[in-house]
């Protein structure tokens, strides 16, 4: 049989597990690898640095439920990818970073970019290991990509010496694994269902929380049912759309009123962290009852007191909570509990109308989201990034479908929105995708607009160009007024970056000039930047973003 290199072994099990899309950035000792995948059919994605390509494989591995891959030359590039391994396992996005290092015979002699690159990606990590033997590579391969997407998905790194890259070994000592297991969704305790059932059905105030666990679970179709029996429920933002944004029970723009007023609390694939201010009072009731369906169990000690804490794949529990509840009155169906909920959103929604339909200019932040949540497909996805950008979305911004919309997360990384769309793109490349950014978050990832006109990531990037982070806010309140721009930017003409690629390219500088722009940029089937200049001196409503 024919000799192949490590490369080549790591390219064919990617192919073995359904891996078709590859990121990453060519360097040594990793090139064997890129090459290799590009030879096995695998699409190549070289990124103009490495946090971007993460990112992008995060997005893509969260969209298709397949671990995203990044393949990362020795030491910085390794380092770099840091923040984006992180990132994912906080956020719970499956990600596998292979990186390159320092031949193991050279290692504590100062060897070229060596580094200690395990102690690294530890901290950030759900598993890591290192490949001792050139024969190993498909084992420790297929263990990579399979603790990525297990349990909690997350960030997993494996470490590649240079030599077992290079090595060269004949086929036939070389053993793929060919199958993946079958992995059973984890079941409900009964009892626990039967406690948080009760739990919700004797409450006067219920409230379902849906978390983006929801989402990698789908358990939409679960949860619609769960609270067409009319259960008001709140999404965290990367949530949205799991159950419809449309839908009657939907208190998203009732947020508040909904946490401090409930009695009863089912938190569904969500943690009880800063997202939804630690399920404590004053944002939550004094003595309210909170249950919690997770995946991993650790998740029920937390700041929160957990009443019941249900261990089990969200959509199978949901379903089940669902068929214990079936044919009980609900005693929340005589208190008004969700008209009162209804008429605040109501109330709510229609205040924002007036920023919303501005025609003031410099543009209203509200007109720009507003117009971007009409020109966008029910099927589109977006992604969301800059501080008062995600504020503003958070209010304004529906979406209809799971996995539809992601935002900097967990985490609140900037510079995640250009290559999570990037990624979301390539993952469905029919949908059409839109990146909402700040001005600040968009120059903080703005070379792989190059990348994207590469590959064929046609994503249309609109720009709140507000001329700094949180427009000049924290420029005019931090920083005197003899101070040179520090928070804030320069008027960039951030449109030209499309231009230098053969993209589509507007500046936009009326509002009535925004929807026009979007619909010409998704039509143009390119990679577009619409420069929208807002308000520098624009704000929100309400309190701190996500609080």
């Amino acid at each position: 049989m024919a000799e192949i290199n490590g490369g080549q072994a790591v390219a064919r099990q990617l192919k073995r597990a359904g891996i078709d899309t590859a990121f990453g950035i060519v360097a040594g000792p990793m090139i064997e690898v890129m090459a290799a995948m590009q030879e096995e059919g695998i699409k190549v994605v070289n990124c103009r640095h490495e946090i971007s390509a993460c990112f992008a494989a995060s997005a893509w591995g969260y969209m298709t439920k397949k671990p995203g891959v990044v393949v990362a030359g020795s030491g910085p590039a390794v380092t770099n990818t840091v923040t984006g391994l992180h990132v994912a396992t906080e956020s719970a996005m499956p990600l596998v970073v292979l990186g390159g290092s320092t031949d193991s015979s050279a290692r504590g002699l100062g060897g070229f970019q060596e580094a200690d690159q395990m102690a690294f990606a530890r901290p950030g990590v759900k598993w890591m290991s290192q490949v001792d033997r050139t024969e190993r590579i498909p084992e420790l391969v297929h263990l990579a990509l399979g603790k990525a997407v297990s349990g909690r998905p997350g960030g997993v790194y494996l470490d590649f010496p240079g030599q077992t890259v290079r090595r060269r070994l004949d086929e036939s000592d070389v053993a793929y694994r060919e199958t993946t297991p079958r992995v059973t969704d984890p079941y409900p305790d009964p009892t626990g269902v039967e406690a948080i059932a009760s739990m919700l059905a004797g409450a006067e105030r219920p409230l379902i929380l849906i978390g983006k666990g929801a989402a990698w679970a789908d358990a939409g179709d679960a949860l619609t049912r769960l609270v067409d029996l009319g259960i008001p429920y709140v999404a965290s933002p990367t949530a949205r759309g799991v159950v419809p944004d449309d839908n009657p029970m939907c208190m998203n723009a009732a947020r508040s009123a909904a946490l401090a007023g409930a009695d009863a609390i089912l938190m569904a694939g969500g943690r009880f962290n800063w997202i939804f201010q630690f399920g404590r009072p004053p944002r939550f009731a004094q003595g309210v009852r909170l249950a919690q369906v997770d995946i991993v169990a650790e998740e029920m000690t937390s700041a929160a007191e957990i009443e019941v804490g249900l261990v089990a794949d969200c959509r199978v529990a949901v379903e089940q909570i669902v068929e214990a509840l079936r044919g009980r009155t609900l005693r929340s169906s005589g208190t008004g509990w969700a008209a009162r909920l209804q008429e605040d959103s109501a109330k709510n929604a229609a205040s924002l109308q007036e920023q919303m339909n501005s025609d003031s200019t410099p543009i209203n932040h509200y007109r720009l989201v507003s117009e971007v949540n009409n020109a966008l497909p029910r099927q589109g996805n977006v992604t969301v990034d800059a501080e008062l950008t995600m504020g503003v979305a958070r209010a304004v911004l529906n979406r209809y479908e799971a996995r539809s919309l992601l935002n900097s997360g967990t985490t609140g990384c900037m510079g995640t929105g250009v290559p999570y769309a990037m990624g979301l793109k390539l993952a469905q490349p029919d949908r059409p995708a839109i990146a909402l950014v700040g001005d600040y978050a968009f120059g903080a990832a703005m070379t792989e607009v190059e990348t994207c006109a590469r590959v064929g990531a046609n994503v249309v990037f609109v720009v709140s160009n507000n001329g700094g982070i949180a427009g000049h806010s924290i420029q005019d309140r931090m920083f005197g007024a003899d101070s040179p721009p520090i928070a804030a930017l320069l008027p960039v003409a951030y449109e030209k970056v499309a231009e230098m690629v053969g993209g589509f390219s507007r500046r936009v500088e009326r509002p009535e000039d925004i929807r026009p722009a979007i619909d010409d940029a998704l039509a143009a089937n390119t990679v577009g930047v619409i420069n929208v200049m807002t308000d520098p001196k624009g704000g929100r409503r309400g309190s701190v973003y996500l609080q």
